[in-house]
Parts: C-alpha cells; structure tokens; sequence
C-alpha cells in the first residue's frame, strides 16, 4: 500500500494539468517504512497546534517562531473547511498561505490537517450555510431516531460539497507549494467515528445495512485470511466465515456488527477523498484515530473509526492511504503502539500527550518500531527554554537521524522505555545479552530512593557491529554479557552507595554448590564507553571517554535521567 510512492513528477489534474515535482514519499528500507524528502530519509520530530491556533495569521506568527526554537523539524497544523470556504464557493487560502510562509522562514515541514466534514467524531469545522441546511446536508441518527451533530457519511451531497472543497483547497497547495515542498503529509479529516450510537440509523444507512456484505470487502478478507486482526478473524469466525449476505449474515446481530459496518462506509468516504488527493498532490496520505479505552463499547469512543482492531476494514475500504495512525493520550503507551505498528501498517502518532518526556518516547518508537515520527499536540503551549527535557531530547534526536535512518529495518535497533513499574528489559543479540534498566534501579541517585516518582526513561540500543553498539537517551543503564556467562550468574549483586557489595555478603552466588560455581564461560568485557556526537554523515565525533566511575569500572553503561547522551560502546570477550 506505502510502495506507490516513486514516482519523480505527478499532475495536478483537478482544474489543470500542471507537473508538479515530487518531494515527500514513502519507501521500504529492509522491513522499515521510511518517509523521503527530497531524497533522503526524514523523521518527523514533530508538533501539533492546538485546534484554533492556525485560525487567525497573528497566532501562526507567533506560533511558528517558537517552534523551530523547541527543535521541531514538522508542525501538524489544521486546515480549517469553515473558514477556507466561509461562504457556499468563495474561497479563502489566507490562512493556509500565511502557514506556509512562516513554515519557510522558520525552515519547517508542514503536514495539514483537513478539518472537514469531521474533527472528533464531530462537524464542528464544517461552515455554517453547510451546518443550516440538514435537509440538502443531512445528519448521522441515532437508533432512537436522534439526529446528531455529526455529518452522515451516507449522503452523497455531504461528500461533494465536503470533497469539492477539499480539492479546490489542496489545488492551491499544489500551485503555491510545487518549487518548495514544505508539506510533506495530508491528514484527511480528523478522528472519524460514530458517538452516542454505534452506526448512523438513518433511513439510508438502514438500506446499506440491511443490504449485501460489499463483495470487495469479502474478497480482501479471504485474500487476507491469515494474517487479519484477531478481533477481525474471531468476529468473522462467529458466524462461519460466510463469504456472502448481509451484515447480521456474515458478521453476527449485536453493536460490534454495527461498527464493522459503519467503519466499511466511512473508509469508502475517505477513499474517494483520498483518490482526489492522489491526483492533484501526491504526497503520503493517512486518517488519526482516537483510541477505544477505558473498556468503553462502540458509540462510548469514537465507533468505526481507524483503530486497530478494525485495520482490516479500513485498509479493505480505503487502500489509497499510506497508512493509519494513533492519537495516544491515555496509559498504556507501549501497548498501544505496537498495535499500529504492523506488517502492512508504518508507525506515525499525530497525536500524544505533551509532557516533558516526549523525547524519550520518540527515542523509543524510533528503536523499538522504526517509527515515521511523533507529534505532541498543542505543542504551541510548551516551554522553547534551552535545557529543558523536550528540547535538549529533540535537539539530541535531531542530532541522531541520521544514525536512527541507516538502520532502520534491519534489525539491529531496540527501544527501551521505562517507568517505576515497568524497570527492566532483556535483549537477547545472538552470543549476547543485553540487560537494559531504569537508571534509578542503581541507588546513586537521591530521588531512586526517597520516595520521588521515577519519572520515564529511556532511548535507543543499536548494535553496529559484532561487539559495538550506541547507547542513546535518557535515564538508562545498560548491562553486557556473553549467554554463557549470564547462566552462571544466579543473584544480581545488592550495590551500595558507593557502587561495593553490601558488607558481609558473600556474593551473588551464596547459594549455589560449589562444583556450580566453577566458572567455565567466556565473558564479555567493555572495552571503551565514549561518550560522541553523530555528525550529518552518520560518522562520531569523539567527545570524552567514560571507562572509570561513569560505567562503573566496565560493569556498565549508563546515562542519568534527565541527561540526553550518545554513547559508543565497543566490547572485547575474555576467558
């Protein structure tokens, strides 16, 4: 689905035939998915604005220049229907001019949002004379027969007049963006689902519902049989995997059922959409989705929308996206992630929480999942402040892109994150293996002990080579050791303050036999631990070396919290 993106050119077609050069792609690196930009591989260490802060060209001013200052490299920024078409064909671009403008100057990527004929579920940025007419517009219905404040997807003349201005808006983008390439992604609408209902029962959502399961999405999900979402394959199982009949048929008569089927016609709508953006400006595509959480059954969250456990509909519907992502705002980062992050589905968060560790989450979607990037959202209201924990963790991303694109999808790059609950990860790298952890399970630190909250640490693990790897990130430390030696090992020892075995210990291995205890493994040693800077070409610049107190006499190899550094590790074996 990411691989058509190769071409060189492509035409604007919707009012004209205008070439217009190529600068954002998708490509396939080993088993990674990369965004290209102009050619080389780009990481978007990015931000959202918040929903009114692109409405007015003083806030983008202002916006903007803070942005580049907090280390962003892309800001997502909405494009709002209602006030680019005010008036039924009158078109304003004022907006959208001044973001690329301040973009350009502020040397920023821009991916835009369209807020179309949904934001949240909701049509709250469709214009007004579209909001008043409901008869030529109508609404989504609940099943009590409720009309709700949510455009229905089953109306031809919502998707024309939602589409047409669209097209006529992402027309100009293509016209005044063609010699620059500053938006390298379109985001089209934003978080679609269905609330307070699972589906939209209105009269002709009632005919589709009652209706043939649609034959292409009964062809993709044979086609696709073996590797279909669980909760995909299971509610498809219920019924026999039937291949054909209506959706209570095929799919079994509760709300689950609804969402399938409401979530089938929202991916066509996009499709269509999706079709039009492919011929007038291609650049990657891709639809956010807000998370079902907290136990909450469809119509509770937002229904049908682009989550995980529906990717198989969507990706059956709307195949002209490049992919689907994540908004992620509650607990559970890591399980959530993984969940996007699939063998026909990359890895972009448009949306997450901003907090001052987002840095050490990018660290880690980068390593553990070969991530396109990530966006806080309302970035716009963070600190620019040099020194504080986003910035210097943006600022040392930057400084690893090119590190993090060379080995992406090639299996030889871990993610670590860490909180007061979840301290420690084992890496298993061939003769290797690598026990990674907070850095505040070592005592050196005040705050591992008196009771502070730990906050998150984490990075990246990249081995270069047999016995050389680069550790990277925040708050971390990270252990070497040959298979064999680690099975001789029972007990971690108890370190004191001073880094000694508590007084009167007899070691890790106090209750083993002796015969156990005869050592008959080669070991693994740290040779050097160097603390670098990654230069543009990928190369280091060698920093200061880190072999005594640092890495605690070659026993390992950390970094504090709230310190962003790159170390070069280079091991050696000995018997």
């Amino acid at each position: 689905m990411y691989m058509r993106h190769f071409l060189t050119f492509f035409t604007v077609l919707l009012f004209s035939s205008v070439a217009v050069a190529q600068t954002s792609t998708l490509r396939n690196n080993g088993n990674a998915v990369q965004l290209m930009v102009d050619g080389k591989p780009f990481i978007v260490l990015g931000g959202e604005l918040g929903n009114s802060s692109a409405a007015c060209p003083e806030d983008i001013e202002a916006n903007f220049a803070k942005l580049r200052k907090m280390g962003l490299n892309t800001v997502l920024v909405p494009a709002y229907w209602d006030l680019t078409e005010p008036v039924e064909g009158q078109f304003d671009f004022s907006l959208t001019d001044k973001v690329l403008e301040e973009a350009r100057a502020n040397d920023l990527k821009v991916i835009f949002l369209w807020f179309g004929a949904w934001k949240n579920s909701m049509s709250c940025y469709a214009p007004l004379w579209f909001k008043q007419d409901f008869e030529k517009y109508p609404r989504a219905y609940t099943g009590e027969g409720k009309p709700l404040e949510i455009a229905s997807s089953f109306s031809d003349n919502v998707f024309a007049a939602d589409n047409k201005a669209f097209k006529t808006w992402l027309s100009h983008v293509a016209e005044i963006d063609r010699d620059h390439g500053t938006v390298i992604m379109v985001q089209i609408e934003n978080e679609i689902g269905m609330l307070e209902d699972a589906r939209d029962h209105s009269a002709v959502a009632d005919r589709h519902f009652n209706a043939q399961v649609p034959q292409e999405l009964m062809s993709f999900l044979k086609k696709n049989r073996k590797t279909l979402h669980p909760y995909m394959d299971s509610k498809w199982g219920e019924n026999g995997y039937r291949t054909k009949g209506t959706w209570t048929e095929v799919f079994g008569e509760d709300v689950y059922t609804d969402e399938i089927f409401m979530a089938w016609h929202y991916a066509e709508y996009v499709e269509k959409m999706a079709q039009s953006a492919r011929k007038i400006y291609d650049v990657p595509l891709f639809v956010n989705a807000a998370m079902n959480s907290r136990g909450r059954k469809p119509g509770e969250y937002p229904s049908a929308g682009p989550l995980a456990h529906l990717i198989d509909i969507w990706h059956a519907g709307a195949p002209t996206l490049d992919f689907i992502a994540p908004d992620l705002y509650d607990d559970g980062f890591k399980g959530w992630v993984s969940q996007y992050h699939l063998h026909n589905n990359p890895l972009f968060i448009p949306e997450t929480k901003h907090m001052q560790n987002n840095g050490v989450r990018a660290f880690y979607v980068l390593g553990e999942h070969d991530a396109i990037g990530i966006s806080p959202f309302a970035i716009e209201d963070g600190s620019a402040e040099q020194g504080t924990p986003f910035v210097e963790g943006y600022e040392k991303l930057r400084e690893m892109m090119p590190l993090v694109s060379r080995w992406q999808g090639r299996d030889a790059m871990w993610g670590l994150l860490f909180d007061q609950k979840n301290t420690e990860r084992i890496i298993e790298d061939g003769s290797l293996v690598l026990t990674c952890r907070h850095n505040f399970t070592l005592p050196w630190d005040p705050r591992a002990t008196d009771g502070s909250e730990w906050p998150e640490g984490g990075g990246i693990v990249i081995r270069l080579a047999e016995d050389e790897y680069v550790v990277a990130g925040n708050g971390i430390v990270v252990e070497f050791a040959t298979v064999a030696e680690k099975t001789m090992t029972s007990v971690r020892k108890a370190l004191g303050e001073d880094g000694f075995v508590a007084a009167g210990s007899s070691g890790p291995d106090a209750s083993v036999s002796a015969s156990s205890r005869i050592w008959d493994a080669d070991r693994c040693g740290i040779g050097s631990c160097d603390e670098v800077e990654v230069l543009p070409d990928g190369s280091f610049r060698y920093v200061r070396r880190l072999n005594g107190d640092q890495d605690h006499q070659g026993r390992h190899v950390r970094i504090s919290v709230g310190d962003y550094k790159v170390l070069h590790v280079k091991l050696y074996r000995y018997r």
